[in-house]
């Protein structure tokens, strides 16, 4: 079956970095858009960025964009999520998720359009 299993969240202070990764395993991975979302306490799931299957194109959330950077590495099986200039509104647990759609003009950016979601990784930013 799929997994995706997102690691590399902890306690960070502000202004520092981490870089999260998502393993993913049962299904072919070259051929699924990813995308990163995060949801805090008390708040909907919200859209950080996403990444196109071949990794060629991505598109960011205003709020990280400059700040964090996805990339994907299809021999590996795995795409990152690289946070810097963390700030405390970045506290969250953060979940990878798959998309499968073939033929996608675009990145998608709402969660309904994802097909797999990993368990989540917390991610603490103290001032």
């Amino acid at each position: 079956q799929v997994q995706l299993v997102e690691s590399g969240g902890g306690l960070v202070q502000a202004g520092g970095s981490l870089r999260l990764s998502c393993a993913a395993s049962g299904l072919a991975f070259s051929t699924y858009d990813m995308g990163w979302f995060r949801q805090a306490p008390g708040k909907e799931r919200e859209f950080v960025g996403a990444i196109s299957r071949s990794g060629g194109r991505t598109y960011y959330a205003d709020s990280v964009k400059g700040r964090f950077t996805i990339s994907k590495d299809n021999a590996k099986n795995t795409v990152y999520l690289q946070m810097t200039s963390l700030k405390p509104e970045d506290t969250a647990v953060y979940y990878c998720a798959a998309d499968r759609r073939i033929g996608r003009l675009t990145l998608a950016l709402e969660s309904h359009e994802y097909d797999y979601w990993g368990q989540g990784t917390q991610v603490t930013v103290s001032s």
